[in-house]
């Protein structure tokens, strides 16, 4: 248990640190305000649970050893990312928003989380460099959820926070096309630098 904190910063820092799920999760909480956008918020935190039991489990590593599958992964990450920064870039001033508009739902967090590299990639670094209880592998692994997951949560909601903050910004009409474009480049630049070689 010496470890802990400094697996406490790490996982801070991986899951806190900019990329694809907590810059879509501020463009939520931006476009849609803190109340429409808990339920994304929820999706990417709960996705983020089942990255980890992936990770934790070895089920990704046998996945990804089959050959020809990694690509293919990669593409439809990638494709998904897409869409989401076109909904980014395309989506309206709240002025113009009515209670109809579609706000990013729970499912579509929980996917983000399941596609996104970083999330993996977080994961897999933090799983694999530090062990608790050695002796144990089962109760290290699900001691590393359960604080990870109370990361992810605030951190999550942190950045949901953050975003509303700028909610000002998006019931101008020009300044919320601006915003929503940086946020989509933002979002693409993160999704490159994730699945660079």
């Amino acid at each position: 248990m010496d470890g802990l904190a400094g697996f406490l910063l790490a996982g801070v820092a991986l899951t806190g640190s900019p990329g694809p799920a907590t810059l879509s999760l501020t463009a939520t909480g931006a476009a849609f305000g803190i109340r429409r956008g808990v339920a994304y918020g929820a999706g990417i935190t709960l996705g983020m649970l089942a990255v980890m039991a992936l990770i934790a489990s070895g089920v990704i590593a046998v996945i990804l050893a089959l050959p020809g599958l990694a690509p293919v992964v990669t593409v439809l990450a990638a494709l998904y990312f897409l869409y989401l920064a076109f909904r980014i870039a395309t989506a309206p001033p709240l002025a113009e928003t009515n209670s109809d508009a579609a706000a990013p739902s729970f499912a579509a967090g929980f996917a983000l989380s399941l596609v996104n590299p970083k999330g993996y990639a977080a994961m897999a670094a933090l799983f694999s460099g530090f062990t608790f209880l050695p002796q144990q592998p089962a109760v290290d692994a699900s001691l590393k959820i359960g604080v990870l997951f109370l990361v992810i949560a605030a951190v999550n909601i942190a950045w949901l926070l953050a975003g509303s903050g700028l909610t000002g910004l998006f019931r101008d009409p020009r300044s919320n096309r601006i915003v929503n474009l940086i946020f989509a480049a933002l979002l693409l630049l993160s999704l490159a630098v994730a699945i660079r070689p």
